[in-house]
């Protein structure tokens, strides 16, 4: 397989139009091969560990050996519904904002898009830009999504699904509560696009000699790894996300920085990296179904446009 490479003479609207496009089925493929991994993390992430007592789930195996045992394969895709109906679109968004992102560089550069190539530096700074778009879309998802995952097996607290969920939400606080954790989501997205877009970007020009064209393979290696860096640098502050977008009564009302003390103080350091192997185990896979999936789909409508 060999990719087509966008067209220089696309304008910046045909261009960012494809990206949209192929970054929503790049997020596509994301969830179905990352989502089991994803629910074992929130579930790693949202047990306490009190002294003294020993916590359910020991590690990422242990949690899915035992999710599987209670609730079978379909328990590892619960609550897929949220990330697929709301990731889809996020990706889309994007990857539509890192084009964006781009162009503004290469505008900021006075050199042409298309043609020439941009730095490592200014395509990080492109990767951030593009969290910003991709937040305001994805917050309210993200926290209907962490509060599906949560719920114990039989709890008849949801019986709706994503719909009940949402109304609860709703009730505790409204549209603003549907927001909840936003700032967490900004700075964990923001931090890891800049590690996301620069390693993927970077390990594929590595892997592709002057004049060859990009191959699957280097596709899969620099989007695994771009996965991989994104959330060695933004675990910490999914967990304190996860942590606010989960929290109940009084809890609920505590930010950022309380969130992170709290955890820090009673669960030490090691508190910041909870989840962090299934979300490296899923990086992976995910990352590199979700750059295959991206390039195809670019590839395929740059031969067809």
């Amino acid at each position: 397989t060999k990719f087509a490479m966008a067209k220089s003479q696309d304008s910046s609207g045909a261009a960012l139009l494809k990206n949209f496009l192929s970054g929503g089925f790049g997020g596509m493929c994301l969830v179905a091969a990352g989502h089991p991994f994803d629910l074992i993390k929130v579930r790693l992430q949202t047990q306490v560990t009190m002294a003294g007592k020993a916590p359910e789930f020991t590690g990422a195996f242990d949690a899915a050996r035992k999710i599987m045992a209670r609730e079978g394969i379909r328990g590892l895709y619960r609550g897929i519904s949220a990330p697929m109906v709301g990731i889809t679109p996020i990706f889309a968004i994007c990857f539509w904002g890192y084009d964006l992102g781009k162009q503004g560089m290469h505008s900021i550069r006075g050199s042409k898009y298309g043609v020439d190539q941009l730095s490592l530096t200014d395509i990080a700074l492109a990767g951030a830009f593009s969290a910003v778009p991709a937040t305001a879309l994805m917050a309210p998802g993200e926290r209907i999504k962490c509060v599906m995952q949560v719920e114990p097996e039989g709890s008849t607290r949801f019986k709706g699904g994503m719909r009940s969920v949402v109304s609860h939400i709703l009730k505790e606080g409204g549209v603003r509560s549907l927001y909840r954790g936003t700032t967490a989501t900004l700075l964990r997205d923001g931090i890891g696009s800049m590690a996301y877009f620069g390693v993927y970007e970077g390990l594929k020009r590595a892997l592709t000699p002057e004049g060859a064209t990009l191959s699957p393979l280097a596709v899969v290696m620099a989007g695994g790894f771009a996965g991989m860096c994104n959330w060695a640098v933004a675990i910490p502050f999914d967990v304190v996300k996860t942590r606010i977008q989960t929290a109940e009564g009084a809890e609920a009302a505590k930010g950022i920085v309380q969130h992170t003390r709290e955890m820090m103080a009673k669960e030490g350091l090691g508190s910041l990296y909870k989840g962090a192997a299934p979300a490296m185990l899923r990086a992976f896979p995910a990352n590199a179904a979700c750059f295959l999936g991206m390039e195809l789909s670019l590839s395929f409508l740059n031969k067809m446009f």
